[in-house]
């Protein structure tokens, strides 16, 4: 598209735009040359008379070259827009009526890529009477290439009959009940017999194909799609240049895009669209050819005379004058489709028809770069840009990424790029998707020039790199779609892995002298830290992808290679780092969790990187003594742990030095441990225990404090504390942690040990005495101690349950068992902590979201440790019914725990389990009667019992016996005696409860209850 819009002197303003509201007329270039033989003479030509919509096409203003020829100009004269009638006699209507009709042309196209349509008796099968008769009528299956066939067997026939089917499909297809008749196409013009159509079309219905709901919208689009491409196909070596067909069909669908019916303009403009994409396919084709044909044309006209061939060089130059002849008619149609159809709809009101438009012009200029790939058109993806629809937005992001990914088209680009800087400022896009498009779009120009610069040698690796993370940075900073670094790297892993994997320019960021704001340090880090984790591990983050991907073995070598490169290039400078962000939580948390990706074993390779497993025990131990935040000391834990690992060489080192730092931990505590115990300690001695009993805690869930002898004194800090109601929370929150722990790994020691009688005993009335302080806050008004205290209690009886020592009968006196008392509690604390909303009620407006995650997840936390205590036994299964009883009204908060809790108490004890179910119903009825009867309370308790019952399962026999005693209790207890004063049977009402049950009893068990 040359001319006046090779350069982009209007390219930011839309109104300086002149051919918008003009009219054109559609003008082909005539030409005679020889015509393939056809069964029947062409009809002559006319003028064309149809002029819905006239196109002028001017030399200074097409957007199509026509490659004049001197050869040829003698023979051009201009044409009109009529369509010519044949000499030839109608075609009777029994003929017609053979081939394919209209409605069958549509049922195809709705059928989509594979096409159902009505089988019809052939010429031959006329003569034979009863054959095929049953297969007549019906719909059978073909491709749309089928029916494309099928339609021009008609039109070689008979043009105008072949023309008419083809209209009245593009009619219906727009949803037009109306019909064009032989009488309308040969005596009126476009523009009347729209109007027409118009009037029979039902204009307040929105409806039509190209709108339609669900997956027949998808069909219908891709069959309607499919058809034209094959209709260009099939005609592209013949009928294409008949100056017949095409000329009409995009004459009448110019007239339907200029519609003010909506479905006349949809349905044409895509069509005209896919024609015009499908003449571009066919033009570049042909310019093969014809420079194929003019290099033979001069290697023959080169050879010395008697080598030459006459007859070869005029069969050469006759075979270029009907291939330019071809290439102008082509361009001359796809000129007249330019300027008549996409000028005008790209700009559409309906974004559905611009966002067409926009994709099919990404298809031109990546097809047929040499007429299309110019400022002239490159400037309408420029403009929308900035179309208020994201779809539109979408498909020109999606074009502009076509031309990004092809290198030779750079030239051509770079006044675009340079103009058209909107797209830096669409990766903040209020649609995600269009967003995500935007920055796979940058990556694609950023790759391009790095190539580019690669080739010529001019730019450095690592200044590309650097740019593209102040990019990236930039973008996960400023955007409000990615909150999570992980997503955001898995997003760009397969586009731009390698600028990810360049851990020396993210680190050169990090560790020299730059102008990254804090905020952008923080967001470089977790970007290298994701990266980090999804090149040494290669699994997406949760929600990615479902089921477990297998790795390939090359994909396994090359994460191995990957986790190397890691471990190299971070074991000399991971101790920097930590000492340059050891005073930011956030950011040294995130640090501490690079180790736990590399390949440890590296650090006994050579001395040099030894001496660097000492800097980082060392910066471990003084991230541990400057934080006290517990995402901190988890963080040195998990390393700590990981480093002490006995496969490891080097685990004795890392036992040394994390024993040296609890020794000082421990003598700090020891120090203040009199004056705690005395009364006589200030703030500042209480803050420091409380502080070195924290870091305590926290690594004694790494290593085994037992050595350090802690239990009593936490034990004496517990009992002095609650005595004297002095409840510093960070002080008795640590202590129970501490003590807690002890326990834990002396029943690891006397497992793995064996114990005289002695230890066993002492352990156990350690274990009984912790247990009644840790019940003792249950009933405090510190929700840290308390919540604490309960936990503790769950894991501790679990851990010296009957199960677990089940395998050790020397340990069987080591048991714990819940006294009544404590029982209450817990079960009090479940339903006074847990299934309650008072908390919610308390948060305000500017915490709310964040602190309701967390109330939640402590409380799922607290349901799950009552839960486990009832599975493994160490509470009676009646325990469950404070859990059951709740299972519909919280369903959305702790559904999951409370279903698995039911199922496991199914495989424990199924009748026990039926029981309980039915006692957690009568308590629920019983609360309700003490209050006042009402249909709706009843109603609730009836939604709980049948949600109880679904969960019994289907096989009627396997639940027989369980559901059999749930009635039972339910029946004596709807008819239990009445106590004195009140009526008869105050409980049957039960009955319609119990009756959610009863569906699912044997005939046989029903007559017995």
């Amino acid at each position: 598209m040359a001319g006046g819009d090779s350069d982009l002197d209007s390219l930011d303003v839309f109104s300086d735009f002149s051919d918008s509201d003009s009219d054109y007329e559609i003008t082909m270039k005539a030409t005679k040359r020889k015509k393939q033989a056809l069964p029947k003479p062409l009809p002559p030509k006319r003028s064309r008379r149809k002029t819905a919509l006239r196109v002028t096409s001017n030399p200074s203003s097409s957007p199509i070259p026509t490659h004049p020829d001197p050869s040829l100009q003698t023979q051009q004269h201009s044409r009109g827009t009529s369509r010519r009638p044949s000499p030839r006699s109608v075609t009777t209507a029994n003929e017609a009526n053979q081939g394919i009709s209209a409605e069958d042309i549509y049922v195809a196209v709705c059928s989509g890529k594979s096409a159902m349509v009505v089988s019809k008796p052939s010429n031959a099968e006329h003569g034979r009477k009863g054959e095929c008769s049953s297969l007549i009528g019906c719909y059978v299956p073909v491709t749309l290439k089928t029916v494309v066939d099928e339609w021009l067997d008609i039109y070689k026939r008979n043009h105008e009959e072949g023309l008419l089917v083809l209209i009245n499909f593009i009619v219906q297809s727009c949803g037009c009940k109306g019909v064009v008749s032989r009488e309308m196409l040969d005596s009126m013009q476009n523009a009347e017999i729209i109007s027409t159509l118009t009037k029979e079309f039902n204009e307040d219905s929105v409806n039509y194909p190209l709108c339609s709901p669900g997956p027949q919208l998808k069909r219908f689009k891709a069959g309607l799609c499919e058809f034209a491409r094959d209709l260009v196909r099939s005609c592209r070596n013949s009928l294409i240049y008949d100056e017949y067909l095409f000329p009409s069909l995009l004459a009448l669908l110019t007239g339907l895009s200029d519609s003010q019916v909506r479905a006349f303009r949809h349905t044409s403009t895509l069509l005209a669209m896919k024609l015009m994409t499908g003449l571009v396919e066919v033009a570049v084709i042909v310019s093969v050819q014809l420079q194929t044909t003019r290099r033979q044309h001069d290697i023959e006209n080169s050879k010395r005379e008697h080598d030459r061939t006459s007859e070869r060089l005029e069969k050469l130059q006759t075979t270029i004058s009907e291939l330019q002849e071809n290439r102008a008619e082509l361009a001359s149609m796809m000129n007249a489709t330019f300027r008549g159809v996409f000028v005008h709809r790209y700009r559409d009101q309906l974004p559905e028809i611009r966002a067409a438009c926009i994709e099919e012009m990404g298809l031109w200029l990546k097809t047929d770069p040499e007429d299309f790939l110019n400022d002239g058109c490159l400037k309408y993806l420029g403009w929308t840009l900035h179309d208020k629809h994201s779809p539109v937005r979408l498909q020109c992001v999606r074009a502009l990424q076509g031309l990004f990914q092809e290198k030779e088209f750079i030239g051509r680009l770079e006044l675009f790029t340079s103009r058209f800087k909107r797209m830096l400022s669409m990766v903040l896009d209020k649609d995600p998707d269009v967003a995500v498009e935007v920055v796979n779009l940058l990556l694609l120009i950023q790759q391009l020039k790095t190539m580019i610069a690669s080739d010529n040698q001019e730019n450095d690796k690592s200044d590309n790199n650097a740019a593209f993370f102040q990019i990236l940075i930039s973008f996960y900073t400023q955007s409000e779609f990615h909150e999570h670094g992980a997503y955001l790297v898995d997003s760009l892993w397969g586009v731009a892995g390698l600028e990810l994997r360049d851990w020396g320019t993210m680190t050169a960021f990090l560790l020299q002298e730059t102008d990254l704001m804090y905020e952008e340090e923080g967001a470089l880090i977790e970007l290298m830290m994701c990266a980090i984790r999804q090149a040494a591990q290669g699994t997406p983050p949760a929600g990615r992808t479902r089921g477990k991907k297998m790795l390939s073995m090359k994909d396994k070598k090359t994460q191995e290679q990957d986790r190397r490169r890691i471990t190299t290039h971070f074991i000399p400078l991971l101790p920097q780092l930590l000492a340059k962000y050891s005073a930011d939580a956030g950011q040294v948390t995130l640090l501490l969790k690079a180790p736990l990706y590399f390949d440890l074993e590296m650090y006994n390779s050579t001395q040099r990187l030894e001496k660097h497993l000492g800097l980082l025990l060392s910066q471990i131990c003084g991230i541990v003594g400057k934080h006290t935040e517990a995402p901190v000391l988890e963080a040195c834990t998990h390393l700590a742990n990981t480093l002490c690992s006995d496969r490891y060489t080097f685990s004795s080192r890392a036992h040394l030095t994390f024993s040296q730092l609890l020794d000082s931990l421990t003598e700090c505590f020891n120090t203040h441990l009199s004056d705690l115990l005395q009364g006589t300690a200030d703030d500042d001695d209480t803050y420091s225990a409380a502080t070195a009993l924290k870091r305590i805690a926290a690594l004694s869930s790494a290593k085994d404090p037992t050595g350090w002898r802690l239990l009593d004194s936490c034990l004496k800090l517990l009992k002095s504390r609650m005595e004297s109601r002095d409840l510093d929370k960070e002080l008795m929150v640590s202590a129970l942690k501490c003590a807690a722990f002890h326990l834990m790994w002396a029943k690891v020691n006397v497992v793995n040990a064996t114990p005289t009688e002695a230890e066993v005993k002492r352990l156990k009335k350690e274990v009984r005495s912790f247990c009644s302080i840790c019940q003792t806050c249950l009933s405090l008004n510190q929700t840290e101690i308390r919540d604490q205290a309960f936990e503790l209690l769950c894991d501790l009886m679990l851990l010296y349950s009957v199960s677990s020592v089940r395998s050790e009968p020397a340990l069987q006196t080591l048991v714990h068992l819940p006294s009544d008392s404590l029982r209450s509690e817990l079960a009090a604390f479940i339903l006074d902590y847990v299934f309650t909303d008072a908390e919610y009620f308390e948060l305000t407006d500017k915490d709310e979201e964040e602190m309701k995650i967390t109330l939640l997840q402590r409380k799922r936390n607290h349901l799950a440790g009552y839960c486990k205590l009832v599975i493994y036994g160490v509470l009676d299964l009646t325990a469950a019914t404070d859990v059951f009883k709740h299972y519909s009204k919280y369903f959305k908060d702790f559904g999951d725990i409370i279903k698995e809790t039911i199922s496991k108490s199914k495989l424990i004890n199924p009748v026990q389990s039926a029981k309980t179910v039915c006692l957690s119903l009568q308590q629920l009825f019983s609360e309700m009667l003490t209050e006042d009867l009402s249909k709706q309370d009843i109603g609730e308790i009836r939604d709980l019992a049948k949600r109880h019952a679904m969960s019994f399962g289907v096989d009627l026999h396997r639940i027989r016996k369980p559901l059999v005693a749930l009635h039972t209790d339910g029946i004596r207890f709807a008819f239990r005696d009445p106590q004195e004063g009140q009526e008869q049977h105050p409980n049957v009402a039960f009955l319609e409860i119990l009756s959610e049950f009863t569906f699912k009893l044997l005939q046989q068990d029903r007559t017995q209850l």
